[in-house]
């Protein structure tokens, strides 16, 4: 099946096209992601109205342009994947309306993919290993992005039992929020990252939170507190400023890495799968490489790319669960807050 994905859940508008004839990362035909960042940087976040209204003017042309680069027409297509959720209700909506209306003209099927099971199978997109192949449920997902930071157990694709997660600020807004502390111009967690590359390790230490108890649950507020007033009681300088990103940034690495283990120790897995704009984090990626390495387990990434919202994740489990024989209505419908645990499972194709 060739697929087109649509993703609108909040502020990138991104298409792909997924072959599943080829498969493997050479079956994404082309994808292209456009970043509402300098929309939002004047107001420091998200605006949902402003969000929605440019889906609506970036989407047809991204779709025109997306399939131009695979060398495809509408005609083409056999499938229509979009999330449906969770995001925000006016961007869910402007993707699921354009994805509906598109499908039915073709007469092909369409299915609305739930936003976060995107991101947990795009590491399965991409080309196996040589020696284990694709990762194969069941495994442990890292879900770590902007608005999520969980740990979930994948007994098998769409089988899915929540281990842990946040009670508070997700990673990725916690990485924001911090740099905002800091005086960083939005979207603030890239830099914050970047900065703390030219930071001296140990000159701040913070606390790892809620690793010193038992559980998987996460929380970043009191880190970002320890971190403020770090800030205010220092010199503000630029190297001092650096080297508290470093500090922070290593408290967060750290505190993902200690939960990972847990989870795969209490699940009994050895195979931990990482998704979500943090994933592409180079320090997080290299600490979780290693701890696998130590306990002779294996850890998979997507793209740097791929972690951030993006068409092509949509396009690929959209594409798994249309070749199952699974479809949704034709209804114009999106789930704002949707529980992946209420997924059915993959059905034989």
């Amino acid at each position: 099946m060739k697929v087109l994905g649509i993703e609108t859940s909040c502020d990138e508008t991104g298409v792909a096209v997924f072959d599943t004839a080829i498969g493997g990362a050479a079956g994404l035909r082309a994808h292209a992601v456009y970043s509402q960042i300098a929309l939002h940087a004047e107001y420091g976040g998200v605006v949902p109205e402003l969000a929605s209204r440019d889906h609506v003017r970036k989407l047809l042309p991204l779709i025109r342009q997306t399939l131009a680069e695979a060398d495809l027409s509408t005609r083409d297509l056999d499938g229509v994947a979009y999330t449906a959720g969770p995001g925000l209700v006016g961007a869910l909506l402007v993707g699921a309306g354009v994805a509906r209306s598109l499908a039915w003209a073709l007469d092909v099927p369409a299915i609305g993919v739930h936003h976060m099971e995107g991101h947990l199978l795009a590491p399965l997109m991409e080309d196996a290993d040589p020696l284990l192949g694709p990762p194969q449920p069941p495994f442990v997902a890292l879900l770590v992005s902007g608005g999520h930071t969980q740990l979930v157990a994948v007994d098998a694709i769409g089988v899915y039992r929540l281990l842990g997660e946040t009670l508070d600020d997700a990673a990725g807004e916690a990485f924001d929020k911090t740099a905002k502390l800091m005086g960083l111009p939005y979207p603030g967690g890239p830099q914050l990252a970047a900065l703390a590359e030219h930071g001296t390790p140990g000159a701040f230490r913070f606390p790892r939170p809620m690793t010193t108890r038992p559980g998987l649950d996460f929380s970043f507020s009191g880190l970002k507190t320890q971190v403020l007033l770090a800030w205010q009681g220092s010199d503000q300088s630029e190297a001092t400023r650096a080297d508290i990103a470093r500090g922070f940034e290593d408290a967060v690495v750290d505190t993902l890495t200690i939960k990972c283990a847990r989870a795969l120790d209490a699940t009994g897995c050895n195979t931990l799968v990482v998704a979500g704009g943090v994933g592409a984090n180079t320090r997080l990626r290299a600490k979780l490489q290693a701890d696998a390495q130590r306990r002779g387990g294996r850890v998979c990434f997507p793209r740097p790319a791929l972690c951030t919202d993006n068409g092509a994740m949509i396009a690929f489990a959209g594409a798994l669960r249309l070749e199952a024989g699974q479809s949704s209505d034709a209804a114009v419908h999106v789930t704002p807050r949707w529980d992946m645990a209420t997924l059915p499972p993959l059905a034989a194709a």
